[in-house]
């Protein structure tokens, strides 16, 4: 039981220490989460998303994606196209006035399938997302053995407390962003997150 609950906690320590780096998906969830907009289903698909590249890495399916070069190349160029896209229309919405960059639809319908559509592309077009589930958390978990996929469910774990926390408690921060302006600044961090991931993923094509 001693090492079952050891195993878990290693890969709970592991999966927060690689999710938790500053990243387009940590990003556009925290700005999702300040705007009160679709804020469930974006943290669902996150986390959801986690687990299952963790389920594979952990099965072993690292070593099929290694082997396999051209299947990430196409991934790196599709994500890195989706972020500078993003990245752009941030700054757009930062060079604009405050006040149109403070607006929300949240309640909309469009606006709801507008964020799930960009969560989807902004978790599954990211190779570094790949990197650190499939291969990196896969890796560390073949080294565990028998308990492999205790280590998994750890580091699962630690997915949906991390995109929980982040999504629903950065309503706490509504106060402040209730003036305009700091909307611009969020915008200019989100423009700068996204188009350096992008410029760094057509680097590494």
């Amino acid at each position: 039981m001693h090492n079952v609950f050891t195993a878990g906690a290693a890969g709970f320590g592991t999966g927060l220490s690689l999710i938790v780096a500053i990243g387009a998906q940590n990003a556009f969830v925290l700005r999702q989460g300040i705007r009160r907009d679709a804020v469930l289903p974006v943290v669902a698909i996150c986390a959801a998303s986690d687990a299952l590249l963790i389920t594979l890495g952990v099965a072993g399916l690292g070593s099929l994606v290694t082997a396999w070069p051209p299947a990430m190349t196409a991934v790196r160029w599709l994500g890195a196209a989706f972020l500078l896209g993003y990245g752009l229309r941030a700054a757009v919405r930062a060079y604009r006035s405050p006040d149109a960059a403070m607006h929300t639809e949240g309640s909309s319908v469009r606006s709801r399938r507008r964020a799930v559509l960009s969560c989807l592309a902004m978790t599954w077009l990211n190779p570094h997302v790949y990197l650190d589930t499939v291969l990196l958390l896969g890796a560390v978990a073949a080294t565990k053995g028998p308990l492999r996929w205790e280590f998994g469910i750890g580091a699962a774990l630690a997915s949906l407390c991390w995109f929980s926390a982040l999504g629903f408690g950065a309503r706490l921060l509504s106060g402040v962003f209730a003036r305009p302006s700091a909307w611009r600044v969020i915008d200019v961090l989100m423009a700068a997150t996204m188009l350096f991931v992008g410029v760094m993923l057509l680097a590494g094509a």
